[in-house]
């Protein structure tokens, strides 16, 4: 098994900027992939961005394109998503996301966390 713990959220305003951090433990050694995904009131659960744990391979949702930076650091099992630019439409639960296979930009991750709060005021 593979947990993983959020942290970083909180309330920003328009064009602000935050990072979250994601630390997993366990058995990290079979993950070969870390994402972030988010989801907004009454909205499905969406890709945000992904990383390969050597991180030669990145992957983001055009929405986010430009504006977000998705970041690991493999001594410490933490993966970082920085985001900047952030607008409204960004309010969401962002999750963090683990998989033992290549990098996807689709839900099939094998291991999530709970999720924290990221709510961008106008």
């Amino acid at each position: 098994q593979v947990q993983l713990v959020e942290a970083g959220g909180g309330l920003v305003q328009a064009g602000g900027s935050l990072r979250l951090s994601c630390a997993a433990s366990g058995r990290t050694f079979s993950v070969y992939t870390m994402g972030w995904f988010r989801q907004a009131p009454g909205k499905e659960r969406e890709f945000v961005a992904a990383i390969s744990r050597s991180g030669d391979n990145t992957a983001y949702a055009d929405s986010v394109k430009g504006r977000f930076t998705i970041s690991g650091d493999s001594a410490k099992n933490t993966v970082y998503l920085q985001m900047n630019s952030l607008k409204p439409e960004d309010t969401a639960v962002y999750y963090c996301a683990a998989r033992i296979g290549v990098v996807v930009t689709t839900a099939r991750f094998d291991y999530w966390g709970q999720g924290t709060q990221v709510t961008v005021s106008s």
